[in-house]
């Protein structure tokens, strides 16, 4: 029989000390969770623990050095499957530590063993990195640590992100190609513009004819846009940083988000994106057993939307005063019918996370289908649009051609 040296945590979050006599170490840890204790560490008291190693550790130099969201995903489920197994919480973090891809990373990880080595609960660790664990993740993982229950916790928010990081994937690739399409455009007119329209201009300056509107009107165009092309690129510049300062004040914001939601065919978009994630927090919040009041207020700093999270306000203090969600999301005005009729039904036969998981599947599909129509759409429309641009201006630069055909046919 060896002797154990193990620190412990209790449902009410105390830290718990002392030396356990076993045959193994698996076998401390199995006692102590008997005993309903969140495991932190077990050292073995006649010799230093061997670490073990699970597939290769990541040389340091070979790191990047910025935290992504793949990063944190995989840190998550990498966490929730060496507690399901029954690793300590310091070795969980030890072993991470050494296959993680990110230095910064790693470093907040070393900083996350050093925190609960002296003390710390993980979420109390885990909340001086704002920056790499948001409110829903320190949450989460207190919600797991006072329950006992940190490995299933932390495996349905690695559910969310994974989820979150697939959503995100194929709204950005539906981006792509309007982007490129885009970009495209812009530098076919710009060609056009400073290249095509002065060639042509120079030519008809030896010709002793009046020219027509539509021509006078594109070397114009074109003459001013050289001239002072530095002068409208700084102009735009200045206009772009002075609204994006303008933006991150309250009032600026809150006017910008309302600007969004009203747009039309987009607002109804961007009202749908909100809600996806609206649905998915407090999905896996609810479902990880973290109560409804408490959901909403997490929910409201992690929303990242002013005007919505004024709204969830609203809501969580008509929920404090004893009114079923469903009726201060109806008097929101904010939430469609058939989320707030899903609610109520959730609310009746106690299946609130899985109304929410329903709401956020329902949310993710509008999206992607509108993502896919809309860039479907976009490029028929963008071949049209510059089908007529150009034909303008290719017809302002040939209409004097054939007035010299005219007079020379007389």
């Amino acid at each position: 029989m060896s002797r154990f040296y193990y620190i412990a945590r209790d449902t009410k979050g105390e830290k718990i000390t002392g030396i356990e006599e076993a045959s193994v170490q698996e076998e401390v840890i199995s006692r102590l969770q008997s005993r309903n204790l969140l495991v932190i560490n077990v050292i073995s008291a006649e010799k230093s623990e061997t670490k073990p190693e699970i597939g290769p550790k990541t040389k340091l130099s070979s790191r990047h050095y910025r935290v992504t969201n793949e990063d944190v995903v995989l840190f998550c489920r990498q966490m929730a499957t060496l507690l399901g197994a029954g690793v300590t919480i310091l070795k969980s973090l030890d072993i991470i530590s050494q296959q993680v891809s990110s230095r910064k990373l790693y470093k907040v990880i070393k900083d996350l063993q050093k925190g609960m080595e002296a003390g710390l609960s993980l979420h109390e660790a885990m909340a001086k990195h704002p920056k790499i664990f948001s409110e829903l993740w320190v949450n989460l993982v207190e919600s797991g640590e006072a329950s006992g229950n940190l490995a299933l916790v932390l495996n349905r928010l690695s559910g969310y992100l994974e989820r979150m990081a697939r959503f995100r994937g194929k709204v950005i690739s539906a981006l792509i190609y309007p982007v490129i399409l885009l970009v495209g455009a812009i530098g076919a007119l710009l060609f056009l513009t400073l290249k095509i329209i002065p060639t042509f201009a120079e030519l008809f300056k030896g010709f002793n004819i009046q020219l027509p509107a539509l021509t006078k009107m594109l070397i114009f165009a074109s003459y001013f846009i050289r001239r002072y092309f530095v002068i409208i690129i700084a102009c735009l510049v200045l206009f772009g940083y002075l609204l994006k300062r303008y933006i991150k004040t309250n009032a600026g914001r809150q006017q910008y988000e309302r600007l969004l939601f009203n747009l039309p065919i987009l607002g109804n978009f961007f009202r749908s994106l909100i809600v996806e994630r609206f649905a998915s927090e407090m999905s896996t919040l609810v479902e990880s057993g973290v109560p409804i009041l408490y959901s909403l207020e997490i929910t409201e700093h992690s929303v990242d939307n002013l005007v919505v999270a004024g709204i969830i306000r609203e809501i969580k203090e008509n929920v404090r005063d004893g009114k079923p969600l469903s009726q201060p999301l109806e008097k929101s005005g904010f939430f469609e019918p058939m989320v707030v009729q899903m609610i109520a039904i959730g609310e009746e036969v106690g299946e609130l996370s899985q109304m929410f998981k329903k709401i956020d599947v329902f949310y993710q599909e509008y999206v992607e289908t509108f993502l896919t129509r809309i860039t479907s759409m976009f490029e028929p429309f963008m071949l049209i649009f510059m089908a007529f641009i150009v034909g303008i201006m290719v017809m302002g630069m040939f209409l004097p051609i054939f007035q010299l055909t005219q007079i020379s046919a007389r």
